[in-house]
């Protein structure tokens, strides 16, 4: 940008990217008639069979209680089992079934979402920037900061 940003400018930015963000996970949800979280978490137990919650919070980087509400879901529309663990029996091992598979093939993907896509995309010093202005941002909405646990376009 050449010229001197206004909050006109930057609030357009904004909406901008919360559009593009919503728009995908409407997209993902005529598509697989999954919200975007609970998509994201399939592909995860997809992709890393035996996953506990634990290991799915963290890889979502969400708190868990919030990834077991999206595994309760999952494993009552029959897209997710649970299992005891075979070596400590009080942790769970997740495993996706026939209907999880067949929810993730209506989605193109990027099953983690756009937003987080894009980010992982950026150079560091731009991924840096923007992580310091952003918190600039939030100190002044003097936003919760717990609300970074929640996923965008939460579902389920």
């Amino acid at each position: 940008m050449n010229h001197t940003a206004t909050p006109a400018d930057v609030l357009r930015q904004f909406r901008i990217v919360f559009n593009a963000v919503r728009t995908h996970f409407q997209q993902v949800e005529m598509q697989a008639g999954l919200g975007g979280a609970q998509v994201w978490a399939l592909s995860l137990v997809r992709d890393h069979p035996g996953i506990g919650i634990g290991e799915l919070a963290r890889r979502m980087d969400i708190h868990q209680s919030t990834a077991s509400n999206l595994v309760k879901t999952l494993v009552k529309r029959e897209m997710v089992a649970v299992a005891r663990g075979a070596e400590d029996r009080r942790s769970v091992e997740l495993r996706i079934l026939a209907a999880g598979q067949l929810s993730l093939g209506k989605v193109p993907g990027p099953f983690e979402g756009v937003l987080p896509d894009a980010l992982a995309r950026l150079p560091q010093a731009t991924l840096e920037r923007l992580g310091e202005d952003l918190s600039v941002l939030i100190d002044a909405l003097e936003a919760d900061a717990e609300a970074g646990q929640i996923p965008l376009g939460r579902s389920g």
